[in-house]
């Protein structure tokens, strides 16, 4: 009777020993001395490789070398799963049988047995999963993701696939990508040749990579109610700083009837419960990060968990900040954005808890946020964490078809384009709110990261589309 593959995880969690077992993976390390040689074999289901005991008389170490058993090389081994001797773990594979799957030139290899610098993985994407780090990274960025949908769908939430081809530039910021078939020597032009005709392209339309699903979400939420959207967006901002990039992910919820204190709600419930299930579910690859690269790690996401969030108004932030003996790179003034390092000090110094900032000025916020009676600010909400700033942006949405045209005026947003979202104020409107989360802001809040470059496995930013 053949014998099952068991994953590295599942056998160092087994009670049931002296038994036969088969695993394949990747030799960590191989040492020892004439008499045995440990391997150390790591199949990516864990952070934890399983030790693999080879005896010398059977698996002499200038054969398991011969054979390429070697830094790398990926390995099948058949043994007997035995209760350990040495320190470090509770169950160790006797070997038996020792396959060599594919080699890996221990003079060639990239990942040797010393520290490797972050920039330097990133040249070497393709391999970077491998480590010890980036493992980790992943695992919690799979462990997040399920964490979404597992909230929303526990939520009753529906989950909304959104065009990544648009014709609308939801943010009205003008950074996007283009979608052509056209030609790039000698494209079609309109009649009296002052510029490219579009009705030519594929989609009849000029069309874009799309920076948000939210105006598509709007349209399911006053439909389905409830809804997230879980997707790629762009953006086609020159920046090369160590929080942004071309292509990311943004989770975005949508609910009908909801106001901005039932927003605030629910961004606040979202955040706990993906906090706390990545503290209960990624222990070993959570204590690893927070030993290697952040030693505060651990305590910041537990300060999220144990502490309820400060609600405030922008116009008390900027009294706060402007009072602050601390001082700061970039001034405070009413009608200004707050940068980084502000809303780093509300949380951080000021509350000591994570902080949602609400009624900002409407003239730094997008056209569709709903217009508070004071003409001045919008209903929208900011919330920030310990260490990173803003983690999500969202707000109540302007219902009333008056006042939206209005807004859509003063900023310039062709309302041609977006007929569509207009005359969801038309038939049956309602108030309706939501959010935004970018996913790889979580995922580095979560790992203690320092260059979102290094959560997302082939990232995208200036002249750097490699992989």
């Amino acid at each position: 009777m053949s014998v099952r593959r068991s994953s590295v995880q599942e056998l160092l969690r087994s009670q049931e020993l002296e038994r036969e077992v088969v695993v394949k993976g990747w030799v960590r390390t191989r040492r020892g001395n004439k008499y045995v040689q440990f391997i150390a074999v790591n199949d990516g289901s864990g952070f934890n490789s399983i030790q693999v005991v080879a005896n010398a008389e059977q698996f002499p170490e200038e054969q398991l070398k011969a054979d390429g058993v070697e830094n790398g090389a990926a390995v099948a081994v058949r043994g007997q799963l035995v209760a350990s001797q040495g320190k470090g773990q509770t169950v160790e594979i006797q070997a038996t049988e020792i396959t060599v799957l594919g080699k890996a030139d221990p003079t060639e290899y990239p990942l040797q047995k010393k520290g490797h610098s972050l920039e330097f993985l990133r040249e070497i994407a393709h391999l970077r999963p491998r480590t010890n780090t980036f493992g980790a990274v992943l695992r919690i960025r799979h462990a997040m993701a399920f964490a979404v949908h597992q909230f929303f769908n526990d939520q009753g939430f529906f989950y909304v696939h959104t065009p990544i081809i648009t014709g609308s530039d939801a943010e009205g910021a003008g950074q996007m990508f283009r979608v052509t078939t056209l030609p790039e020597q000698n494209p079609p032009l309109t009649e009296d040749k002052s510029a490219v005709d579009y009705k030519q392209d594929f989609f009849g339309k000029q069309t874009n990579l799309t920076v948000s699903g939210q105006l598509e979400g709007e349209i399911a939420a006053l439909a389905l109610g409830k809804v997230y959207t879980f997707g790629p967006t762009f953006r086609a901002e020159n920046s090369n700083t160590a929080r942004h990039l071309a292509e990311f992910w943004m989770i975005e919820p949508e609910v009908a009837f909801n106001d901005l204190q039932d927003n605030m709600d629910l961004a606040e419930d979202f955040l706990r419960y993906l906090v706390r299930y990545a503290l209960e579910n990624c222990q070993d690859d959570l204590k690893f990060l927070n030993e290697q690269y952040d030693k505060e790690l651990l305590g910041r996401l537990q300060f999220v968990v144990d502490n309820d969030f400060q609600r405030l108004n922008y116009t008390e932030a900027v009294g706060i900040l402007k009072s602050a003996k601390q001082k700061f790179e970039f001034p405070v003034d009413w009608g200004t954005d707050l940068q980084s390092e502000h809303e780093r000090y509300l949380v951080e110094k000021h509350f000591k808890k994570p902080v949602i900032l609400i009624n900002y000025p409407k003239d730094i916020k997008a056209f569709y946020m709903k217009l508070n009676d004071d003409n001045q600010t919008v209903r929208a909400m900011d919330v920030l964490f310990p260490g990173i700033g803003e983690i999500i942006g969202g707000s109540e949405r302007e219902e009333s078809l008056e006042k939206l045209t209005k807004r859509m005026a003063e900023m310039n947003v062709p309302e041609h384009e977006l007929w569509w979202y207009l005359e969801l104020r038309k038939y049956g409107t309602a108030p309706h709110s939501g959010f935004g989360l970018g996913f790889e802001r979580l995922v580095l809040f979560v790992t203690g990261m320092a260059n979102i470059r290094d959560v997302i496995p082939f990232p995208r930013f200036p002249k750097s589309a490699e992989f």
